[in-house]
Parts: C-alpha cells; sequence; structure tokens
C-alpha cells in the first residue's frame, strides 16, 4: 500500500482527469490525501480519498486582480500560485512530515505541490491536463502579441515573487523549470501518442494513458436524427449572444440540439425554446457525447478527448492559445473544423459540413479506437505507484538543443562571411539592409533547421 497525495489548482478541466486515477489508486487500497478546494469536495469523496480542504490559503484579490484571472492572464495565474505556495508552506510542512507520502500525484501548474515534492525529496508524478508541451510541441500554442507582451512585462512581477519563495527553502530555478515539461520528469499525460503532437520528442518518463475517464459507456449513433451537443466549457462560457446564434441556426432545422450554457448564463431569458433545442446548466457530457453526431465545443482538452472518446466529429471555436493548438491537433487527424464564422448561417453550414461528410466521422471513430487501446487509469495508477521511474537514455529534446547551438553558431558565420562578402561588392550604405534581413530572417530559418534536425534525430535515435 503506498501513501499518495495529490495536489491540484482550482481548476475544473485540471481537477477532472485525476479524479478517475485517484478513484483506482483508493480501490487498490493506497491511502490517497487529496489538498484541494471545497469546490471540488464532493467530488473527491466519492473516489474514495481523503479530502484536504485548502480554502484558507486562497489570497484574497482585488477587482483588477480577479478581471484578470478571468481572461485568463498567464501572468496573474503564475503570480496567485507563488503566493499559494507560500501561504501554504507551514501547513504542508507539517503534512509532509507527519503524512510522510511515498509519492505526490501533481498537477503540471500547482506550484504547491511541485517545489513541495521537490523541498522534500518525494518521487513525483506530474498529471498533465493538456498536451505535454516542449520546446517541439510548444510550437502548436500561437501567442498573440496582447498575451506576449502581457507575459514579458509580467516577468519582473513574478522574478520578485519567486525570489520570495527561496526564503521556505524551496529549490527554485526559475519560472520555466516550474511550467515546462523535461525528460527527466515522471508524468501522465491524458491523451495517446498518437494524438501527443511530436510524441517521440519525449522520453520514457512520460506515460500517454489516453483520456481518463470514469464511464463504461460505448458510442451508440443510432439517432432518430441528427443529435448537435453544443458547449463552451466551464471558465469562458458567459456567451449569451453565441447561444441565441445557436438557437435561431437550428431552430428550423430537422435536428435536436443539446446547448450547456454553464451557471453564468439565465437560460429564462432565452424565451420560449424551439421544440427540437434544449438548454442545460450542465449536462451529463460523457451520455451526449456518446450520442452526438457533432460536437460544438471550445477546444477544451478534456471536452476534445472525451468528444474522441465517443467517436463524435467537431466543430471547433477555440477561445485560447491553448484551446487552439488542441484545435489544430484535430484538424490535424481529419476530425474537425474550425468555426470561422459565428454568425447563424456560419454555425448552420458549419455543422452541415460535418453532418455530411463522412471522413470527419471516420477519423473521429480511428481516434476513437485508438484512445480506447492505451494503458487508461489502470495505467496511470501503476505509473504512480511504481514512481520514480527510469528511461532507456535516449532524449531527443536534449540533442536537439545541442544541435541547434550548433546550427546557430553556423547561421551566424555564415552570416557573417556574407557580410564580408557583400561589403567588397556594394556600398557600405546598403549594408544596413543585409543586416536587417538576416536578423528578420534568423527565426523562420532555425526554425526550418530545427526541423530538419528533428527528423533527422528520429531516424537516427528511434528507428
Amino acid at each position: 500500500m503506498k501513501k499518495v497525495a495529490v495536489f491540484c489548482i482550482p481548476a475544473h478541466g485540471h481537477t477532472n482527469p485525476m479524479l478517475p486515477v485517484v478513484r483506482e489508486l483508493s480501490l487498490r487500497g493506497d491511502e490517497v490525501r487529496f489538498y484541494s478546494f471545497s469546490e471540488f469536495q464532493e467530488k473527491i469523496e466519492r473516489t474514495g480519498a481523503t479530502f484536504v480542504c485548502c480554502d484558507k490559503y486562497l489570497p484574497e484579490l482585488s477587482t483588477k486582480e480577479e478581471e484578470n484571472l478571468k481572461k485568463v492572464s498567464t501572468t496573474e495565474m503564475t503570480i496567485q500560485d507563488i503566493r499559494i505556495t507560500a501561504s501554504m508552506d507551514e501547513f504542508l510542512h507539517g503534512e509532509f512530515t507527519s503524512f510522510e507520502p511515498d509519492v505526490v500525484y501533481t498537477d503540471s501548474v500547482c506550484f504547491w505541490g511541485k517545489l513541495n515534492a521537490w523541498k522534500y525529496d518525494v518521487p513525483m508524478v506530474v498529471s498533465t491536463s493538456t498536451f505535454a508541451f516542449n520546446q517541439m510541441s510548444s510550437t502548436y500554442m500561437k501567442n498573440t502579441p496582447k498575451e506576449m507582451a502581457g507575459l514579458i512585462f509580467g516577468l519582473p512581477r513574478i522574478s520578485r515573487e519567486l525570489n520570495k519563495l527561496k526564503a521556505y527553502g524551496y529549490k527554485v530555478k526559475g519560472l520555466f523549470s516550474l511550467i515546462q515539461s523535461d525528460n527527466q520528469t515522471d508524468s501522465v499525460v491524458y491523451t495517446s501518442k498518437k494524438f501527443q503532437p511530436y510524441s517521440e520528442s519525449f522520453s520514457d518518463h512520460y506515460n500517454f494513458v489516453g483520456p481518463s475517464l470514469m464511464t463504461d459507456i460505448e458510442p451508440d449513433k443510432r439517432n432518430i436524427r441528427p443529435l448537435v451537443y453544443i458547449s463552451l466549457g466551464t471558465v469562458i462560457n458567459d456567451r449569451l449572444d453565441f447561444y441565441g446564434k445557436c438557437i435561431e441556426a437550428f431552430k428550423d432545422q430537422n435536428i435536436d440540439v443539446i446547448i450547456s450554457c454553464g451557471k453564468s448564463v439565465d437560460i429564462a431569458s432565452f424565451g420560449k425554446l424551439p421544440e427540437n433545442i434544449k438548454i442545460e446548466p450542465y449536462v451529463d457530457q460523457l451520455k451526449v457525447l456518446s450520442k452526438a453526431d457533432v460536437f460544438v465545443t471550445h477546444c477544451g482538452m478534456n471536452s476534445v478527448s472525451e468528444s474522441l472518446f465517443m467517436a463524435t466529429p467537431m466543430v471547433l471555436y477555440a477561445q485560447t492559445n491553448e484551446q487552439e493548438a488542441v484545435a489544430r491537433r484535430v484538424r490535424e487527424i481529419g476530425a474537425g473544423i474550425d468555426l470561422k464564422d459565428d454568425s447563424v448561417v456560419g454555425i448552420k453550414n458549419t455543422v452541415s459540413d460535418i453532418l455530411n461528410t463522412v471522413s470527419y466521422k471516420e477519423s473521429a471513430q480511428e481516434c476513437c479506437d485508438d484512445f480506447r487501446n492505451c494503458p487508461g487509469v489502470k495505467g496511470a495508477a501503476d505509473f504512480i505507484e511504481n514512481a520514480p521511474h527510469s528511461s532507456d537514455g535516449v532524449d531527443i529534446i536534449r540533442d536537439l538543443s545541442k544541435a541547434n547551438a550548433g546550427l546557430q553558431v553556423g547561421y551566424s558565420v555564415v552570416t557573417i562571411l556574407l557580410a564580408n562578402i557583400l561589403f567588397r561588392i556594394i556600398s557600405i550604405k546598403y549594408l544596413w539592409i543585409y543586416i536587417v534581413l538576416a536578423i528578420v530572417l534568423s527565426m523562420p530559418i532555425n526554425k526550418l533547421l530545427q526541423k530538419a534536425a528533428y527528423k533527422h534525430l528520429v531516424k537516427t535515435k528511434l528507428n
């Protein structure tokens, strides 16, 4: 029997995939303590784990901080994570010294879980609720200029907060050591190797277990007429305008529609609904998806995983850069298309495209089969119980970093040599044009060279 300490941030999308694994650990007789927040108490206690309430350690937020969190500000979320870690220090010292866990199972962005595992030298398994991101797979994340500026200007604030943690004895190397995926950390990822971008770049410390779900439901699409399910998740779902357009788009159609709008939307404001359309604050999403022919989704990782697990193709309506990364992967495997026009006509036509194109259904079914052949919840529990793990030594990212260093040096040498040649051919007053071009082209050229180097490494190291 193992003693397992479980940590997660107060977010449904991060907590939900951990629950089936925690339930499996509890059923095996492991002693599991789940450090979470009252919003999740009922769910956690149903798994058989001991719920430990951490509400009092959540900091009081100013109006501006609350607004930034609602906007999914990376800077604000990071700072709050750091402050929670500091406020929990004395409490978790008592927990780690009295409970003495054999392993820590912590969400990938739950700093207090990670830092205390390191502080007390307890084996750690990271729960990765979206894709695992390293220098290759992170190319799927497309930050807007506004998001990049927010992170850059927020770094000094983050650094100041991180430095405060050193007084508590935490081993803080820097922000990226807390948030990045590295090839030395045991990690559970709730998708398949096939669906994970650049899965070859991750070492044996990663266990791609497939969607973490508590269900025996199988896909069953034998509907009298097509069923369309619409949901924008649990965070950015206050979209009265969008739901209204969906109602307008499908009110005269020979299809059934179920909309899950969350608790922030007043359903009464829609007035009398057409007979073929139902709106609920929440639904049993897996049950609905098992029947649905199309899912209009915000592209959260959990929602997409559940959709593909139930062989349901999607209309992709990503709201954040992380969701866009998931949407991109769905497009690549052919199981969905973007909602580029969210007008009434655009919604109607995009859903119609999915319903009338068999390839989307076939691709979703292929991914369904792939997910159901993964190690699953039992495989995740095995991995946690047997931590820490060893690797076969192959580390594509480490080798790629070395190759990149050489490529950058090579690019600089070639640039300087060409500059010397051009200096002899053209007037020096035009040389600035070359310098500007060399700087502008350095990023796309290095990306191309990196991809070429990656393909070469995969071929030589893994084949």
